[in-house]
């Protein structure tokens, strides 16, 4: 294997070395050790911080398998330094890049190629594992877990937490190994479905927040007008005339509005716990 581009990256003061001092590689990365870096890669978010984000639970992570590809102290030195650079995806996607990286880094390739690699799949991970797990299985779990609650089934958090885990430490344990098996050749097939599953899924997981919107969010008007003689109730005869759940729809939009405008969660719920109140003590709500 011919030897790395003797060129040199400065990172926090560290000599990061672009040349490995034993350039021979050797696969060594068992199931075994793939799984006991799964059960790591749960710490990834452990020592965020905002400068290096995830670096910290990202390099612990690593650790394990990184021990057994580099013998040479210096070539573990010099990946275990690299590796602690700026790093951010999904968490639930991390064994993903994970896999990748343990197949380059017993491949002895390049470091210049191993961090391309590693940066050009923070970013798509991060959007995918949103959609996918955030925007589509927790609302969908979750609501289904609420609706279940709501009527006093304690099945409800319990299925939440067996669907909702089921899914994701199998997506941990598959991808972990899927990466490593096929190693780089992953990046083509993950170029090929990234924008097609990242669409369908942000599809699905908005049809389930637009039903969550009109089951769970609960404003009506308690307030009758009278028009002439024939009492006129604003809710059932105006309102939702004009279409049900109307309200909370609007309601919904306005904190999205106020979300957008950069005003906080907090003060969302105080202008909820408000415009309850004030409803309450006029007898409108």
């Amino acid at each position: 294997m011919e030897s790395n581009k003797k060129t040199e990256t400065v990172d926090n003061k560290n000599v990061i070395s672009e040349t490995y001092e034993n350039p021979e590689s050797e696969k060594v990365i068992t199931r075994k050790d793939l799984n006991k870096m799964v059960w790591k890669s749960l710490m990834l978010q452990a020592s965020f911080n905002y400068e290096r984000m995830q670096a910290g639970g990202w390099v612990y992570g690593l650790i394990p398998g990184l021990k057994k590809i580099h013998k040479n102290t210096h070539d573990l030195s010099n990946s275990l330094k690299e590796h602690m650079q700026f790093f951010n995806t999904h968490p639930f996607l991390v064994t993903f890049i994970q896999g990748i990286i343990l197949s380059m880094e017993e491949n002895k390739e390049e470091r210049e190629t191993i961090r391309g690699i590693k940066v050009a799949l923070m970013g798509p991970l991060g959007g995918i594992g949103d959609a996918l797990f955030y925007l589509t299985l927790l609302p969908i779990t979750g609501g289904i877990a609420a609706s279940l609650s709501s009527q006093g089934n304690i099945t409800g958090p319990i299925l939440f937490l067996v669907v909702f885990n089921v899914v994701h430490f199998g997506a941990r344990f598959f991808l972990m190994h899927f990466g490593h098996r096929i190693g780089t050749d992953a990046i083509s097939s993950l170029k090929e479905g990234t924008q097609k599953i990242s669409r369908a899924a942000s599809i699905v997981g908005l049809m389930v927040v637009g039903a969550l919107i009109a089951s769970y969010v609960d404003f009506n008007l308690d307030w009758t007008l009278q028009a002439g003689e024939i009492p006129v109730d604003i809710q059932e005869e105006v309102l939702d005339a004009i279409m049900p759940g109307l309200l909370p729809l609007l309601f919904t939009f306005f904190c999205y509005w106020l979300l957008k405008k950069g005003r906080s969660p907090l003060v969302l719920i105080g202008i909820t716990i408000v415009i309850g109140l004030v409803g309450g003590l006029f007898g409108i709500m």
